[in-house]
């Protein structure tokens, strides 16, 4: 990438004087100089720097430089700042690459698809993962089919990415291959994401896989099949959250709590009501929710004791859940 300090005449008559005097500090041999003008240039919040901010980005020889203009230009919605951003994934510099992968995971516009799609075939899975990251909620559908080969690619951080995309698109057709990645994919997080994907097809096809995933050997798998079948509210899970209310992590136990709060089964009640002498008081807090929405009067006497909790939001969440069962206490 061919670095320089040149810049477009700043004495163009119809540049503001404000940004004209910013485009010289922009030619200063001193690196802390020009960065310090990328930041002046973004506060002026005038459109008319864009040109030059991109002109940092792909051209200036310090690194910290175009790092301040990638972080810069991600809050423009310009046409041009999103290319640029996606050519600076492959700049020389990790930090500059870091910033524009994290500008182009902002984006809200659904024209920048097109715009990051050819990147995700790139040679370096650093560049294609931050692609489909850009591309996660955008929601662009032409992406469909490279994001279920990017299934198979070698990288993990890639497969993960393309996960999430497909659980943004969601289309049914998906679903098999996000199974087959909740169950088999040979890394933790890759897993994990297929899980959470599942939730947003929202397909009751995703049930068995799910129940796999809630006996995975990685704790954080096992959460977040919790949390996606609290969303899609499978009633054949609701034995196996019982059962993951014994889980050795209490991020597991929690998002199990929540889940059978939001299926309503009073087959939970009294496993739940273990929950609330729990030594995690976010475990407790959920636990007493959870038996709000199941209304069932044996919950009482457990939930009048917690509402006397050491910890306020524990108390709260108890006497919420009091009232909803038509029991509230009396006062503190």
């Amino acid at each position: 990438m061919p670095h320089d300090c040149a810049l477009p005449d700043p004495s163009l008559p119809d540049l503001d004087p404000a940004i004209r005097a910013l485009a010289l500090r922009l030619a200063d041999p001193d690196p802390a100089v020009r960065r310090v003008a990328v930041l002046q240039l973004a506060d002026l919040e005038d459109e008319d720097g864009v040109p030059l901010l991109l002109q940092r980005l792909q051209s200036d020889p310090a690194e910290t430089v175009r790092a301040e203009a990638a972080r810069t230009l991600a809050s423009w919605e310009q046409a041009e700042v999103v290319p640029a951003l996606a050519a600076a994934l492959a700049d020389p510099g990790r930090e500059v690459a870091d910033a524009a992968a994290q500008g182009l995971s902002e984006l809200k516009d659904p024209a920048s698809g097109a715009a990051l799609l050819p990147w995700v075939t790139h040679q370096d899975p650093f560049v294609r993962a931050a692609a489909w990251r850009g591309l996660r909620e955008l929601r662009h559908a032409p992406g469909f089919d490279a994001a279920m080969a990017a299934l198979s690619d070698a990288a993990a951080p890639v497969r993960r990415e393309a996960v999430a995309v497909l659980g943004w698109l969601k289309r049914n057709e998906a679903l098999p291959a996000l199974a087959r990645a909740a169950t088999g994919d040979t890394d933790t997080d890759v897993r994990r994401a297929a899980a959470g994907a599942l939730g947003l097809a929202a397909d009751p096809s995703a049930c068995d896989a799910l129940l796999a995933a809630l006996r995975d050997r990685a704790w954080q798998v096992r959460e977040e099949a919790a949390r996606t079948m609290g969303k899609l509210k499978f009633p054949d899970a609701v034995r196996p959250l019982i059962d993951a209310l014994e889980d050795p992590y209490w991020q597991v136990r929690l998002q199990a709590a929540r889940a059978l709060g939001k299926l309503r089964d009073r087959a939970a009640t009294a496993p739940l009501t273990v929950q609330l002498t729990h030594a995690i008081s976010n475990l407790r807090k959920e636990a007493a929710l959870s038996l709000g929405n199941l209304q069932d009067t044996a919950a009482l006497p457990a939930l009048t004791v917690a509402a006397d909790d050491a910890d306020p939001e524990v108390r709260k969440a108890a006497r919420i859940a009091l009232a909803q069962i038509g029991s509230p206490p009396g006062p503190a």
